[in-house]
């Protein structure tokens, strides 16, 4: 009996050898890869692919995953700034920067916005070369060079890396909806027009960057609109403004 159940032993020691050399070598390969994947905790409003934790010498700032599995960069564009220099998403690279979708006759939201990026302007204004800001009009059939200019001026808009652009109109909505998420719509007249009042983070090599909430999602978009003295909105939305100054600065430093 004592034989029989060595015997035993050793067939079912036989068993798992030859499994390990068939089998182990090929999970082995699969993990080296990427073939194996998982389910994630992410934001709803990302896609399915896992965050990009920041790398070594880097911020706490994650990357926004992108549709195509990469992290989401900011698209190609080209149009007319207030100084009717053409400006490009080349012209930002190397500089920490927000973007805002606006229009110059907007009744609402776009005064507050602008008021707080002038704040935010004012507050890294020893940055002036390593920071910026692009503001693209909804309106371009309105807001030409020259009342994009006095527009800054009424503004306060002083850093030289602030261009607010104007161009084709298609090719701004499709900016705005497509290459950032923003969204932003057409109305009959002014009071119509609907857009995001969030700000876009861009990091110097043209990655929109967020900081994680609590619930470990990122944050993705800064709330423009409701400004540091107000504290928190009528909803009681706390304002963003302060953090986003925090995640401009670690963004700098990198």
């Amino acid at each position: 009996m004592a034989k029989k159940t060595n015997y035993s032993y050793i067939g079912i020691a036989f068993i798992i050898l030859v499994f390990g050399i068939i089998f182990i070598p090929r999970i082995i390969d699969r993990l080296s890869n990427e073939d194996v994947t998982r389910n994630e905790s992410r934001s709803k409003s990302v896609s399915t692919q896992k965050i990009e934790k920041p790398k070594k010498n880097q911020s706490d700032l994650v990357y926004i995953p992108s549709a195509d599995g990469g992290n989401r960069k900011v698209p190609a564009f080209s149009f007319i700034d207030q100084n009717g220099k053409t400006i490009t998403n080349e012209d930002y690279l190397g500089k920490v920067y927000l973007v805002e979708f606006f229009f110059t006759t907007c009744p609402t939201i776009c005064p507050r916005m602008n008021y707080n990026l002038v704040q935010i302007q004012n507050e890294f204004k020893d940055y002036q070369n390593n920071f910026g800001v692009a503001s693209f009009t909804i309106m371009p059939e309105v807001d030409t060079p020259e009342v994009l200019k006095a527009y800054a001026e009424k503004y306060g808009v002083t850093n030289p890396n602030w261009h607010l652009m104007t161009g084709d109109e298609e090719e701004i909505y499709k900016l705005a909806n497509e290459g950032f998420y923003l969204y932003t719509a057409k109305g009959e007249d002014a009071a119509g027009f609907e857009h995001s009042g969030n700000f876009a983070l861009i990091d110097k090599e043209g990655y929109i960057r967020s900081r994680l909430t609590s619930k470990d999602n990122p944050l993705i978009y800064y709330n423009g609109i409701i400004s540091e003295e107000e504290g928190v909105d009528d909803e009681g939305i706390p304002q963003e403004i302060s953090i986003l100054k925090e995640d401009i600065a670690k963004l700098l430093k990198e």
